[in-house]
């Protein structure tokens, strides 16, 4: 994990790709998730290497575990 630290997906911050702070909640992390899903899912005409990245991120962030690793 803790090479994801520097590198993040694509070398982007996992925060960043999210459009939050690193001081988000669960809750901010997850609805800017879902927001930017809903934005970019191919299906509504968006990229799919978007939603790999956002899904990345998500996976990361959204488990506490996962994220203290990220954030160290």
């Amino acid at each position: 994990m803790s090479s994801l630290k520097k590198s993040g997906v694509l070398g982007k911050d996992l925060y960043e790709i999210l459009g939050v702070t690193v001081q988000a909640s669960r809750a901010e992390i997850k609805s800017a998730y879902r927001d930017l899903v809903k934005k970019h899912h191919p299906d509504a005409g968006g990229d799919k290497k978007k939603i790999l990245e956002l899904n990345a991120a998500w996976e990361v962030l959204s488990d506490s575990e996962n994220r203290l690793k990220y954030d160290r």
